[in-house]
């Protein structure tokens, strides 16, 4: 038998003196209320009331079962009240993990303007370009960059990331200006490590996948910003977010080439485990960052 109901069914008895009122205030038989008192009797080998035909009294045995049960029923009274409040008001402590150029970029303000909204909610931010394991590493949620390959995790769709080719002025002066992905220099080519080059129908894509294959290139590195710096000293090209080269390009430091060869965009996501029974301070955080950046981000205004 349900070792909660069990005590709640002895606990009325004890606080009304009769099964029969102890059945009506929980809504049961007195039949089955008498049930679960002999059940908890025979689990604990002892007997807990004296019964008489006008009324039952404690033992002494009951004096000291009623202490345990009624702390361990008000116990879990508190519990569920607790997690009801969890569930229903926004606090706590989100772990969040971001890719390290954006969250640089473009995120060190959205904590703050979160927090005005909801003070409750306390934010530990990770920056990481590894793809973390959002469950076996504890995190609430994760944002990631790219074309999403299916899994258990939810994922909601934040902002539209565009590739962009670009090298600076002063690198096309003395090379040339490209007019296909062909007329491109493998040994200019300013790798980023991470990029995701499946197969792909777009033909600016497959020649930088060749490039990767074949290991071609004047420098490859971890991190698009340093990428970045080496395009505008002149080193080469690099195929970059906008999120990262956007306000190099407002300012005239880098350009865009083959601007009707650029990839489809990809998508910044918010990646999380589970979609039913969604914590509040999760669920407010992914609406508010849902409507941070827009369907037209700021980074791309060059």
């Amino acid at each position: 038998m349900d070792r909660i109901e069990t005590m709640k069914a002895f606990v009325a008895v004890a606080e009304q003196g009769s099964f029969t009122k102890a059945a009506d205030k929980l809504r049961l038989s007195s039949q089955l209320v008498s049930k679960y008192v002999s059940h908890l009797e025979q689990g604990l080998n002892v007997r807990l009331f004296n019964r008489t035909t006008r009324r039952v009294h404690l033992t002494e045995a009951g004096e000291q079962c009623l202490k345990h049960a009624t702390q361990i029923l008000e116990s879990l009274t508190d519990m569920e009240e607790h997690f009801g409040q969890i569930q229903t008001q926004p606090k706590g402590r989100l772990h969040i993990s971001a890719p390290v150029s954006f969250a640089t970029l473009h995120l060190a303000s959205l904590p703050r303007d979160f927090r005005k909204h909801y003070p409750d909610i306390s934010i530990n931010l990770e920056l990481s370009d590894r793809k973390v394991d959002v469950v076996e590493d504890g995190f609430d949620v994760a944002l990631r960059i790219g074309h999403l390959q299916s899994s258990s995790l939810i994922a909601r769709n934040i902002a539209p990331i565009r590739l962009v080719l670009c090298a600076a002025p002063d690198y096309l002066k003395q090379h040339g200006t490209p007019m296909a992905p062909s007329e491109l220099n493998p040994a200019h080519y300013l790798r980023y490590s991470y990029m995701d080059f499946s197969p792909s129908t777009n033909e600016l894509i497959n020649t930088l996948r060749t490039y990767a294959q074949q290991n071609q290139g004047a420098m490859i590195a971890n991190n698009g910003e340093v990428l970045m710096q080496a395009a505008i000293a002149g080193e080469g090209y690099i195929l970059q977010p906008s999120f990262i080269v956007g306000a190099a390009l407002k300012q005239g430091h880098l350009q865009t080439l083959l601007d009707s060869f650029t990839p489809d965009p990809l998508s910044l996501y918010a990646v999380y485990p589970h979609r039913k029974l969604l914590a509040p301070k999760l669920r407010v955080f992914i609406d508010f960052l849902s409507a941070y950046y827009g369907e037209s981000p700021y980074w791309d205004e060059y």
